[in-house]
């Protein structure tokens, strides 16, 4: 089904689209707190801006949207009915970014993670990955 919507009620939409704060953040942010980490947010010295940052360990986590970010699963698979072009070159920009802030940040002794909105469902697994990427 195509999205019939004007271009004012497009814009709308996109803009209440948040880069920081979301659900899934808020999710990692609270079972990374019950685990008993303390972090940082958008550390804005840092490349990226990560959204969770652990200072003493050298540690930054991502958490990301699996549409905007280009993840290969079944989120992602989603694609925009319209201006197809346009979203192709946007998520592609956003995937060399975010490659280019890894590298940075690995090239500066930072461990970096990468959380998916799709790996939220599964929350047992989700607390055994962050407890060993923070160990």
């Amino acid at each position: 089904m195509v999205d019939t919507l004007t271009r004012a009620e497009r814009s709308e939409r996109m803009r209440r689209v948040r880069d920081r704060n979301t659900k899934p953040e808020l999710a990692v942010r609270r079972l990374t707190h019950a685990m008993g980490y303390r972090y940082r947010l958008h550390q804005r010295d840092l490349p990226g801006k990560p959204d969770m940052v652990f200072p003493g360990r050298k540690k930054a986590i991502f958490v990301h949207g699996c549409f905007w970010h280009g993840h290969s699963c079944k989120h992602a698979v989603r694609h925009p009915a319209t201006n197809i072009g346009y979203w192709e070159k946007k998520i592609a920009r956003n995937v060399e970014r975010f490659s280019t802030q890894v590298e940075t940040l690995e090239g500066a002794g930072w461990s970096v993670l990468t959380v998916w909105e799709c790996e939220m469902a599964d929350v047992l697994e989700l607390k055994r990955r962050l407890r060993r990427f923070l160990l």
